[in-house]
């Protein structure tokens, strides 16, 4: 059984920077597909990013349009982590963030929230104008 603890949310001020982790217990999270979702208030939850699993052909990435060049995905398999760090915050980026995960799961389905097995908790991010 996975389980997925998010940390590193907070408070900061347009144009700064968070590194959100998520760690993974109980199986090897380099085995599987981990996606970074975010919900704010009244809104659906979205994916921001996901990175695939060794049970796939190749490491590939995904990442939401309004984000592209702000955000970095990454693992780092001895920690048995799976980071995003998020620099250029604005106002818009603040929600809870959530990390999931899931096996044999593939790029072009990695950003549906429904296709994900196991979640954590979130972390809020809250960008100040």
């Amino acid at each position: 059984q996975l389980h997925l603890v998010e940390s590193g949310g907070g408070l900061v001020q347009t144009g700064g920077s968070v590194r959100l982790s998520c760690a993974g217990s109980g199986v090897t999270l380099d085995h599987y597909t981990v996606g970074w979702f975010r919900q704010a208030p009244g809104k659906e939850r979205e994916v921001i990013s996901c990175i695939t699993g060794r049970d796939q052909p190749e490491t590939t990435l995904y990442y939401r349009d309004s984000v592209k060049g702000r955000f970095t995905i990454s693992k780092d398999i001895n920690k048995n982590t799976v980071s995003l760090q998020m620099n250029s915050l604005r106002p818009e980026d603040t929600a809870v963030y959530y990390c999931a995960a899931s096996a044999r799961l593939s790029l072009h389905l990695c950003m549906a929230p429904l296709m994900y097995n196991y979640w954590g908790q979130g972390t809020q991010v809250t960008v100040s104008s």
